[in-house]
C-alpha cells in the first residue's frame, strides 16, 4: 500500500493470551469505512513502512478475543462502494452532522471540498481506508461533537496559512491505527496490538474511541510542531509514537485512561 500515493491537495485555514474481558460487549454507537489518499507530494504513508523480513511475537487469544478481532477484520476488509446504500446514507449521515444547516447538494458536489476531501467525489479519497474510515469519522462526529467540529474548522491554536484536509487526514489517521496495532494479522505480534485486544474485548467500539483520540492527538502534535501541510508525515510519526508510549502505561485499564483522551473532552 505504500506505492498507492495519491496527488495531495493542500488546504488553506477557513479561519475557524489475553486474561481480562471474555466476551466482546457491543454499544449502540454506529459505525462505517471506506480507501485511503496520502498526504504529501511522493510521501509514502507512515504506517506502511516495515520491511517483509520483520520477525515479531505472537500472543494467543482467548475464544472471545479471537471472535472480537475477527468482527473488526471484517469491518476493515469493506472497501467503500458507491453503489451501496448504506454506504451512501452514512456519507449523507456524516455531511448532516458535519454541516446540520446546510443542505447536501449530492453525494458528487463541490460541496464536499469544505470537509477537507480532495475533490468533490469523496468516495475516491477512500482508497486505503475503506468503509471503517467513514464509520472512524461518523463516529467521531456523533459521540464527540465539540472536537470535531474544533477540528473540521481548525478553531484551536496558532495554525500555518496550509492545513491538512480534515477528513483526508481522517482516512491516513485509520490507516494508520490498522497498521500500528497490526490489525489484519491472524492474532496481534506486537505488545501494544495485545493490549488494544484486552480493551475491544470489553468495548467492540475501542477501535472508533481510539480513532478519535489519535485524531485529537495529531492534532495537538501538529500545533505543538507548529507544522504546514508538508510535515504531515512527520507530525503522523510523532502521533505514533506517543500513542504507543501511551498505550504501554502500567495503569492504563481503559482507554479512556490514556492521557491524551484528555484532549477529547476538553
Amino acid at each position: 500500500m505504500d506505492d498507492r500515493g495519491g496527488s495531495f491537495v493542500a488546504v488553506r485555514r477557513i479561519s475557524q493470551g489475553l486474561e481480562r474481558g471474555s466476551t466482546c460487549h457491543s454499544t449502540s454507537a454506529e459505525v462505517v469505512a471506506g480507501s485511503a489518499a496520502w498526504l504529501g507530494r511522493g510521501l509514502s504513508c507512515v504506517c506502511a513502512q516495515r520491511r517483509e523480513s520483520d520477525t515479531r511475537p505472537s500472543f494467543d487469544l482467548t475464544p472471545a478475543q479471537e471472535e472480537c478481532l475477527q468482527r473488526l477484520q471484517s469491518r476493515i476488509d469493506i472497501a467503500y462502494d458507491s453503489s451501496v446504500a448504506e454506504h451512501q446514507e452514512t456519507l449523507r449521515a456524516l455531511w448532516n452532522a458535519a454541516f446540520p444547516d446546510e443542505e447536501l447538494h449530492g453525494l458528487i458536489s463541490e460541496q464536499w471540498k469544505a470537509m477537507g476531501w480532495q475533490g468533490k467525489d469523496p468516495s475516491t479519497d477512500f482508497r486505503g481506508g475503506g468503509f471503517i474510515s467513514l464509520e472512524n469519522l461518523l463516529f467521531f462526529a456523533r459521540n464527540f461533537p465539540k472536537s470535531f467540529r474544533g477540528l473540521l474548522w481548525k478553531q484551536e491554536g496558532d495554525r500555518s496559512m496550509w492545513e491538512y484536509p480534515f477528513a483526508v487526514a481522517g482516512v491516513n489517521i485509520t490507516f494508520m491505527l490498522i497498521q500500528m496495532l497490526d490489525l489484519e494479522a491472524v492474532k496481534p505480534r506486537t505488545i501494544v496490538g495485545a493490549i488494544f485486544l484486552k480493551f475491544l474485548s470489553e468495548n467492540e467500539s475501542a477501535f472508533d474511541l481510539l480513532y478519535c483520540i489519535t485524531f485529537k492527538l495529531m492534532d495537538h502534535q501538529w500545533l505543538a510542531m507548529r507544522a504546514s501541510y508538508m510535515d504531515f508525515n512527520t507530525v503522523m510519526k510523532a502521533t505514533r509514537r506517543q500513542l504507543e508510549r501511551e498505550l504501554l502505561l502500567e495503569d492504563i485499564t481503559r482507554l479512556e485512561d490514556l492521557p491524551s483522551y484528555s484532549l477529547l473532552t476538553r
